[in-house]
This record gives structure tokens, C-alpha cells and sequence, in this order.
């Protein structure tokens, strides 16, 4: 989970070469907003360590779709960035890019790695070891330190290492196919953008027909590694951020739009008897249970919608909470949080075990304070003076053969 950096503004009006506004600038206030994306995770995770009622506990499953969120922020933010739009900009070639995400990710997901290790693997499995806990495997560490364990379905190999990291061998396919994607869709009009945008959703939509229809074909579109599963929602991004780019501007309500995500999203995991004990109508449990499969495609466009709503609001000059100084801090923080949260919260299970009532507040409290602290201390010490001097390199090493 990385946006691939600070998000930028391209688009109309862009100042001639050469000026400094003719390059992307700063969209402060998508990095804030990547930040709730981020603690929605951990709320969800934060279950494992606290015993909650099924009315709270289910709707918090929403967070599961902080990921879904991410994937389509990446694509919207590398895509934005990429300048295409604006005048004499000329973006970075593909090995540069390359270099650059790897500085981005590598070095922050390496020493996450370090850390989780302790809390999930073992060298001496015991019954009193949680099932999260695992032997340690010199192959899956390999396969973690490469970003190669979310090809497997196999959830052994999935979460080996750190949990959260599988969403990295996403990105590092997402980053792969970016810039040939990008270069394609620079061809298009704010219409094309648009009905591109259109034509993946459609197939996100066709995708989960096949899987819900069963037999032999679903079973095996079901089965294909999640990188190629959660591309639509990264496609769908750069879609949207050409379009955006090129001046389309819908008026969306930023508020609505994310209270309404999330209220629908946890609406479909409240499940049957919670909403019934809630007193909702059979015939809303009714259409629940009915669209529930199609649960991924709703998020992923709802997702799609907000992020859109926040670049549009701030492109237009109206003021924002999330471009403020202290939520860009804590969006910063948000790809090393997303990192270490999970190893946070499994920690203090091992340590604590699970928590109820004012213990369990207080647990709660305690794993959010030691996740950002180390969340913190992560990308301030290693996120990004690491991300600095390897940008650095490279650009001292393209530059020397460029003067041979």
C-alpha cells in the first residue's frame, strides 16, 4: 500500500515551460485523505486484539477497503504526476520511474519486514503460539523480501513475512505496466479518459459475473493471483486523473461522498442478523444479501468517486481540512502506519492477549500510539532519507553518463 508519493496538479492553464508552474505541483490534500485510508485498517485490524460485539466488529470490516482506496489513489496520484498535461513537461523515462518507486517502497517495507518477523514467524512452533505465528521459512522470507508472496493464493505464502506487504507485490506489478499504460492514455481526450475509465469498470464488473456464476470459467478468474485481480482498480485511477487533468471537474460533495462510502460498505458486512436487530426491513436485508457479491466493484467506484472529489475541491482554490499542515503530516506517516500496524497489534496480542470493556479501550489506544510512534520513527529514519539519497544517486549517475 503506497500512493507512489506526494500527489501533483497537472492540467489546463499550466504556466509556459520553463516557468516553475509548468511543472506538477503539490495536491496536498489527497496525502491527508490518505491517512483515514490508512487508520480504517487498523481499525479493522484492531479486532484481533479487542473482543467486540458483532453490531461493531462486522462494520468495521469496512476497512478492508482502505486497500481498494489505495490501489486507485496510486493510480490516480502516478498518473497526475506524471505531467502529461502540462505544456513542456516531459515526465521521466521508465527506468527512472522504476528507480524512483523502488526508492519509494524498498527501503520502509525492508526494515518492516525486520520487524515483523518476530511477531509472526517462530523458529520453534508451540500450542501457545498464536495461529498467525508461523516456522520460520528461509523461502517465504526470500519471497516477502522480493514483493513475490501476493502471486500465491495460498494464504501461508500471502502473509508470510509482514501481512500488510502483499499489497506491495500489487503495486510492484501496477508500477511495471504504469508507464506504458500512462504513455497510452496520454493519447486520449477528456472523453476517452473517461469511457476508458467506463470500459474497466465494466470489466471489473464482467470479471465478478464469471466468479459468481460459478463453474469452471469463475473458478478459474477466481483463482488468479490478486495483482491481476485488483488491477481495474489501479487502471481505473489513472483513468480518472487523465480525465481530471484535462478539466474535467464534477461537482462532488466531498462530505456525502465519503460518509456515503462508508456507511454503505459497512451496511453490506453488518450481515443479516445484524441488520435485523437493528431494525432494518426484510426487504433491505433483502437487497443486501442480493448485492453483496458485487461489494468490490461498488467500493472500488465509490473510492474512485472521492478521490476525484477531494482533487477537484482543491483544484478549485476551495479550502480543505485535509490539505492542512497536520493531516499532510500524519498522510505522510500513512504508507509506514499501514506497514507497521498489523505487527503493532499482533505484538500486543501475543503480549496481552485479547482485551474487553475499558481494558480493551485502553489496548486500543495503546497499539494506535505505539503504530504511529513507530510509524513515525520509520519515515523520518528510513522512508525518506533512504527514498533521498537513492533518488540522489540515481540522478548523479544519469547525469555523469549523460556528459560522456
Amino acid at each position: 500500500m503506497t500512493d507512489g508519493g506526494t500527489p501533483s496538479v497537472s492540467g489546463p492553464g499550466a504556466a509556459a515551460p520553463g516557468t516553475s508552474a509548468s511543472r506538477p505541483v503539490r495536491l496536498d490534500a489527497l496525502t491527508g485523505l490518505r491517512w483515514w485510508a490508512a487508520f480504517a485498517v487498523f481499525a479493522h485490524h484492531v479486532g484481533q486484539l479487542v473482543v467486540l460485539p458483532p453490531e461493531i466488529a462486522r462494520p468495521l470490516m469496512v476497512g478492508t477497503h482502505g486497500v481498494t482506496f489505495f490501489f486507485v489513489l496510486s493510480g490516480f496520484v502516478l498518473t497526475w504526476s506524471s505531467g502529461r498535461a502540462v505544456p513542456g513537461f516531459v515526465p521521466p523515462d521508465a527506468p527512472t520511474f522504476w528507480w524512483r518507486r523502488v526508492a519509494r517502497i524498498y527501503p520502509a517495507h525492508l526494515v518492516a519486514l525486520a520487524l515483523a518477523l518476530p511477531v509472526f514467524t517462530t523458529l520453534a512452533l508451540d500450542q501457545d503460539a498464536g495461529p498467525w505465528v508461523r516456522p520460520l521459512d528461509a523461502v517465504l522470507i526470500i519471497l516477502s523480501v522480493l514483493l513475490l508472496q501476493g502471486w500465491s493464493r495460498e494464504p501461508g505464502v500471502l502473509f508470510s513475512g509482514n501481512p500488510a506487504a502483499w499489497t506491495l507485490t500489487c503495486e510492484a506489478f501496477f508500477y511495471a505496466l504504469h508507464p506504458a499504460a500512462d504513455r497510452a492514455l496520454a493519447r486520449t481526450t477528456r472523453r476517452g479518459a473517461l469511457a476508458v475509465a467506463g470500459a474497466v469498470v465494466g470489466v471489473a464488473v464482467l470479471v465478478r459475473v464469471l466468479v459468481l456464476a460459478g463453474g469452471d470459467v469463475g473458478a478459474s478468474v477466481g483463482g488468479l493471483p490478486w495483482p491481476v485481480l485488483r488491477l481495474s482498480e489501479f487502471l481505473l485511477g489513472m483513468a480518472l486523473a487523465r480525465a481530471v487533468a484535462l478539466g474535467w471537474r464534477p461537482r462532488l460533495p466531498v462530505l456525502p461522498v465519503a460518509f456515503g462510502v462508508v456507511a454503505l460498505g459497512a451496511w453490506f458486512f453488518a450481515g443479516d442478523d445484524v441488520l435485523v436487530s437493528a431494525g432494518f426491513s426484510e426487504g433491505v436485508v433483502a437487497v443486501q444479501r442480493g448485492l453483496a457479491g458485487g461489494l468490490q466493484e461498488v467500493m472500488t467506484v465509490g473510492t474512485a468517486a472521492l478521490v476525484v472529489a477531494v482533487a477537484v475541491r482543491e483544484l478549485e482554490g476551495r479550502p480543505s481540512r485535509l490539505a492542512g499542515r497536520f493531516a499532510v503530516r500524519l498522510g505522510e506517516w500513512s504508507f509506514a502506519f499501514y506497514l507497521v500496524h498489523a505487527t503493532v497489534v499482533y505484538g500486543l496480542v501475543a503480549l496481552l492477549g485479547r482485551q474487553q470493556g475499558f481494558a480493551g479501550l485502553a489496548a486500543t489506544v495503546l497499539a494506535f500510539v505505539l503504530s504511529l510512534a513507530a510509524a513515525w520513527a520509520l519515515h523520518a529514519g528510513v522512508e525518506r532519507p533512504v527514498e533521498r539519497r537513492m533518488r540522489s544517486a540515481w540522478d548523479q549517475r544519469r547525469r555523469a553518463r549523460a556528459v560522456r
